[in-house]
Formats: structure tokens, sequence, C-alpha cells
């Protein structure tokens, strides 16, 4: 048997790389995908053959990751539950399905991941999987009963480890986990877990990596220039970039003014709560311009449509339903609304916010004739609003009428 295994060198999945190959007597071919999380790939090869594996991968898909995932989200202003802007939730798909396409390439019979029984990621990789490839197990350790009995918790793990000379950076006091990729880090677990936690004080402060602590933000404010094309930012201060490019600059140059913090508590797919604190400084800098430029540039009705649909996108993102029929075709329908979304917009950054200062764009549908309130001639006769206004009314007028105080 050959299994490709999804591999970070981390405790679980160094656990994982010998367990499998014993269990099964398999050979394992070990593959990470590089979505941005930069340090943490340095030295993944040699530790992988060193703990067993015949194979490893390392897959750079940053590029892939900005144009064709996280940029079409952007496109969609997808915020799950109002507040969570998707960041682990969007590489899941593209790690899926370049897991894969190793796997097909090196012929294996089934593919492995470390995702745990009760989170998210176990749904959004198999759901990918079941898209892409359902010819090909999948084995998934933690929800097997002769894994959890072998390792329930960390510290036996860590003791596997030692014992069967894996070597592997690890305590068994963690106080939290990290997933970290170009749209984002997460941390969640451990003391996060008791939600009245404040990661904020100043003993808990060096958690964050992306983002500097609002208060210490600079005392001056910077101001920052969008320009979009069909929704999707081309340019940052005129300086003409690809999305990977974009998403990089705007992380610094948010991150230094506090800004894309994100303290929740989410609903799971799997159907419990769970506490999250993320950091995303460029796609909330992203979404808000990006919202500005449709304001002068969306049709009202079309707008409206659009923004009645983001949830339902967003919880399909968030689910892991990247690749199925209904997300396509509200992807299509989304890119569809950005024809005209063209435009620049100036923001003000200053210590966690965001202020919109300008907007402009040649589409602009904004016609400062029509809103003026100085009685400049114009396409709009304020004598139409009379019917208009009366038209509305009917049936409140005939609700008063007839009904009122009767029931």
């Amino acid at each position: 048997m050959k299994i490709a295994l999804a591999y970070s060198g981390g405790l679980d999945t160094s656990v994982l790389v010998r367990w499998l190959k014993n269990h099964y007597d398999a050979e394992i071919v070990t593959y990470a995908a590089d979505v941005g999380q930069e340090e943490e790939l340095e030295g993944l090869e040699e530790k992988a053959i060193a703990t067993g594996a015949s194979k490893h991968y390392t897959l750079d898909l940053v590029e892939e990751f900005a144009s064709d995932f996280i940029y079409p989200m952007l496109r969609a202003n997808a915020i799950y539950e109002s507040q969570y802007f998707l960041g682990t939730s969007i590489a899941r798909p593209l790690i899926a399905k370049a897991h894969i396409e190793i796997a097909k390439q090196e012929g294996c019979d089934a593919v492995a991941h470390g995702a745990t029984g009760k989170g998210n990621d176990q749904v959004r990789f198999e759901l990918t999987f079941a898209a892409l490839a359902p010819e090909l197990k999948i084995i998934s350790p933690w929800r097997m009963d002769v894994f959890r009995k072998a390792f329930p918790g960390r510290t036996e793990m860590i003791d596997w480890c030692r014992d069967n000379g894996v070597n592997v950076e690890a305590s068994a006091s963690k106080p939290y986990s990290m997933d970290r990729n170009l749209l984002h880090i997460s941390y969640e677990a451990g003391i996060l877990e008791d939600t009245w936690f404040d990661p904020t004080v100043e003993s808990n402060k060096d958690m964050y990596k992306l983002t500097v602590d609002p208060e210490d933000a600079p005392d001056e404010p910077e101001y920052l220039e969008l320009t979009y094309e069909k929704g999707d930012c081309v340019a940052v201060n005129g300086e003409r970039m690809n999305p990977a490019a974009v998403m990089k600059k705007l992380n610094k140059l948010a991150g230094k003014h506090g800004i894309g913090r994100v303290d929740i508590v989410e609903n799971r797919f799997v159907g419990m709560k769970s506490r999250g604190v993320y950091e995303t400084p460029a796609g909330t800098i992203l979404i808000h311009g990006h919202r500005q430029v449709e304001t002068i540039t969306m049709d009202r009705e079309l707008m409206h449509l659009r923004d009645s649909l983001v949830p339902k996108y967003a919880e399909l993102v968030y689910n892991g339903f990247w690749y199925a029929p209904e997300r396509e075709a509200l992807q299509a329908f989304f890119d569809d609304s950005q024809k005209t979304v063209t435009g620049e917009v100036r923001l003000k950054l200053y210590k966690g916010s965001i202020t919109t200062v300008g907007r402009r764009s040649e589409l602009s549908l904004y016609d400062e004739h029509v809103a003026s309130m100085e009685g400049v001639a114009s396409d709009y006769n304020p004598d139409d609003a009379t019917g208009f206004i009366r038209l509305q009314g009917l049936r409140l007028r005939a609700r008063a009428v007839k009904q009122a105080g009767k029931y």
C-alpha cells in the first residue's frame, strides 16, 4: 500500500508518518503546501525522510492561492458570521487539490491527513477529495479507535516519539494551536478555550505575529491608495503588482497599524461552538476598499441581490464546499457582478481602524448634479417624487383605514 500524507512536520504528522507506515505496512509519501506560512517549511524534507517517509514534496502554491482562491473570495466580500475572514477555510481546498495531484503522480492508493475528529478541516479536506478524486481511499487516524487508544493526548505522542527515535520539538503544555497562511493566522485551543481569557494584555501580547497592538501602533496615520479592476486590487499606492504581492505588502502595512484582529466564537460545521483569534490584515483592508469602490460603481439592485447571497457563499466556503456546483454557480454570478467595479479608493490607517477618505472611478454612477441639494438642473425632477411617494404609501393608507384598531 502507498499513502500520500499531508505533512506539517509538527508533533501529530511526525507521529503519523511512522504510525501509518507500521500500521498499514505501507510506503509513505509526505507532502506540504506552501500557502504563505514561511518559516514553518524549513527543513521539512529532511525531517520527513528521517521519520520514515520514502519521498517528500513541498509545493509552492502561494501565487495560485492568492489569484485563484483568495481573490475570487474577496470579490464576493465573503465573511463568515459577519466576523471571520475565512483564512483557514479558503486554504483547505487548494491544499487538498494539490494533495490529490501528488497522490496520483506517485500512484498512491490512499490519502491521509492529521485533522482532528472535532474540527472543520477534516470535512474540508474530505469534501475536496470526494469532489476531485472519489476513487482514492481516505485515512483519517483521529477518527480511528486504534489510533485514539494509542494516543489519547499529547503526552503519549511525545513519549512515543522519544521511544521510537522520532525527533520533534513539542511540549506537553503548548498554550494554543496556530495556523498561518498568506491571508491570516489563526489561534485556537489551549488557553483560548476559556472565552474570558484576554490575549491582548501585556503578558500575552507576544502571541500575535502579523499585527501590533493598536495601542502600540504609530501615533501618526498613514494614507493608502488601492486600485481595483473588475473587483480585484491590482495596485497599491500606484504600484501595480500581482495578487500575492498585494497581499504581502498590505499584510505589512496593515499589520504595522494594528489592523485585522478578530476574536470570535464561531459555529463550526460539525456542530460545536469554538473560540478563535485571527489576524487578517491584508484581507481586512482589501474587503473594506473593495466595498467602497462598489458603492460608486455597482447598480443598487445588483448590489442588494449580491449582498443577500454572500452569507450562503461564505457558509459554503467555511463548510468546505469550494468544489460544489452551488459555490461555482454563485462565483459565476459574483464575478459577473464585478464587471464595472473599477476605480480607486483612498484609506487612512490609524491604530486599528480604517477610514475611507476618498473614492473615484470613470465608471462611477454617482452624479454630483443629481445628488446636490443646491437645486442644480439634472435628470432628477423633485415633482416626480410626489407620485412615487403616494404609490409607495397606497397599501399603508389602506391598512390604516380598514384595519387600524381592529386586530
